[in-house]
């Protein structure tokens, strides 16, 4: 195996469950931006919270608009198992893309960094549903990593306490679980 991580820190962006489990070792974690992708519940999971018979959902970044998220910064001697146990994990049925973007952290540095990106060609590639279909399958959704609604559940709550506010995921947990899902504007920051 040719080493291709591992001369300098590595950072990773999280927009969905790498937020709450990453599942690796990092040096620090910063709220990022990245321009040009956003957050969507776009992906038929058929190995982590559904199955090719009863698919549930889960989220990929989609062309188009801002996403926030976390940054990780991975040190240099950890960057290669690291990008090879995301590739495990996030490419286990090959429906993300992984790309080297630019990222701009809350603190003004902007870093080069690797992200997980909905491929839009293959057959779990969901696109945008109506909200009916959503709650339908995330509710219906469990794989090797859980059950669907939690995964909703978990993303929502982790977002929605860095001061992210994503209406979808909001109006799925209003509905999942009343009372922790009420949509509520971004908080200050």
């Amino acid at each position: 195996m040719t080493t291709e991580f591992g001369a300098t820190d590595l950072w990773v962006f999280g927009y969905g469950s790498l937020i709450w489990r990453p599942g690796f070792a990092f040096e620090e974690s910063v709220q990022a931006r990245l321009h040009g992708y956003h957050r969507s519940l776009c992906v038929f999971s058929h190995v982590h919270r559904g199955t090719p018979e009863r698919p549930g959902l889960v989220l990929g970044l989609d062309r188009g608009g801002v996403c926030r998220g976390l940054a990780f910064r991975v040190a240099a001697g950890q960057a290669q198992e690291t990008v090879d146990y995301l590739r495990a994990r996030e490419q286990a049925t090959a429906v993300y893309l992984e790309r080297h973007v630019q990222l701009k952290l809350e603190d003004g540095r902007q870093v080069r960094g690797i992200v997980y990106v909905a491929d839009r060609k293959h057959l779990q590639y969901a696109g945008k549903l109506p909200p009916a279909q959503l709650l339908k399958l995330v509710r219906e959704g469990r794989g090797q990593s859980g059950e669907n609604p939690d995964y909703v559940l978990q993303t929502h709550e982790h977002l929605r306490k860095m001061g992210i506010f994503d209406p979808v995921l909001a109006g799925l947990a209003q509905q999942l679980a009343p009372g922790l899902g009420a949509p509520h504007p971004p908080l200050a920051g």
